[in-house]
């Protein structure tokens, strides 16, 4: 480990000090925008400075069997320990490096996740239900919070467009990679002859604004409805004009939610969605200006690039950006999905590095 990684780290771990300082103090709990990313920064320091501390303590104990290799009768014992160092050296000064890389600053942010039926028609539907069932699966295993925030059901129960919002540690970072085309090949229910189907669903995983003030929206420039929801629901829901549409004058996009009773409590869910669509259309637009988010293999989101096949009668799922197959299907729709979204962590970091290398 070279002057300057280690310069950068003893700053780290000073600057872990001072964040725990300030959640400690009284004014921390009366700003929560700061107290968020107070927390957010130490979460990530905390992680950096656990495996920092954990390479000075192997670097002790490489020194301490070192000064033993010229006692006769311990220099066996310390040969055993100096290579026992090496290799815990080796693995956290690899941790380090790979901590170390620069961070999308949105990694720690919870997310809005939206999937939208497309091409297959009730199939398409009833298979944005499972991925639904998929993630709501995967958040349970990594205790995240997960809470529909609308949806449009289809006629034989699945969805023809179901917003989420999941709540967590390193959400965004995990789920980031779902974003694009979801495709699934099996026989339907209703397919009487036995012949195998495709259809495709389309999924957008965004990071969350923080607060809705983070995204300036001009009242000029939204137009709110207010209608009656359709639907389940209850005859309360149906007979009063609780449901809301924002559209955004400028852009067009639209966010809807009728699934609570309340209309202010729908506008203030519509406005979350909308805020955060909005953050999201001009961090995509702004990466499309840079070349090295274009030519990035996994790490582009773009939506109508088709990333997963899902084929049931083989039981696999292939995600064809890092040409990855696995045979555990009915595992992976129950949320296993560690062994998909791992790979493509670990080669969205090798491409940091290598372009790291090839700038140094």
């Amino acid at each position: 480990m070279n002057a300057s990684m280690l310069a950068k780290l003893s700053r780290l771990e000073e600057r872990l000090e001072e964040v725990s300082a300030l959640l400690s103090s009284e004014n921390a709990a009366r700003d929560l925008a700061g107290l968020r990313k107070l927390n957010r920064e130490h979460a990530e320091l905390a992680e950096v400075v656990e495996h920092f501390v954990a390479w000075k303590r192997a670097r002790a104990d490489r020194d301490a069997a070192e000064s033993l290799r010229d006692d006769p009768e311990m220099r066996e014992f310390a040969a055993e320990e100096i290579a026992a160092a090496d290799v815990r050296l080796a693995e956290e000064s690899a941790t380090l490096e790979r901590l170390l890389l620069p961070r999308d600053p949105d990694d720690a942010r919870d997310v809005i996740l939206e999937i939208r039926a497309g091409t297959g028609g009730d199939e398409s539907a009833l298979f944005a239900g499972d991925l639904l069932r998929m993630y709501l699966r995967y958040a349970e295993r990594r205790r995240w919070q997960a809470e529909v925030m609308s949806e449009s059901a289809s006629d034989l129960g699945g969805y023809k467009e179901v917003i989420v919002r999941i709540a967590g540690d390193g959400v965004y970072e995990r789920l980031k990679f779902e974003s694009g085309g979801h495709r699934v090949q099996r026989v339907p229910e209703t397919e009487a002859q036995g012949r195998i189907h495709t259809s495709a669903c389309t999924v957008a995983v965004m990071p969350e604004a923080d607060e809705v003030g983070e995204v300036a929206i001009p009242a000029d420039e939204i137009r709110i409805d207010v209608f009656r929801a359709s639907g389940a629901g209850g005859q309360h829901v149906n007979k009063t004009e609780s449901a809301v549409r924002i559209t955004h004058l400028p852009t067009g996009l639209v966010a809807e939610c009728q699934d609570d009773r309340s209309q202010h409590r729908n506008k203030d869910r519509a406005m979350k969605v909308l805020a955060t669509r909005l953050r999201d259309l001009r961090t995509r637009e702004a990466q499309a200006t840079e070349a090295a988010t274009r030519k990035s293999l996994v790490g582009s989101g773009d939506r109508s690039e088709r990333i997963r096949t899902y084929n049931f009668p083989q039981g696999r799922v292939t995600d064809h950006r890092i040409n990855l197959t696995l045979y555990k299907l009915q595992a992976v729709m129950d949320g296993d999905l560690d062994d998909l979204i791992g790979p493509l962590v670990a080669e969205h970091q090798a491409e940091k590095l290598a372009q790291m290398a090839e700038q140094a």
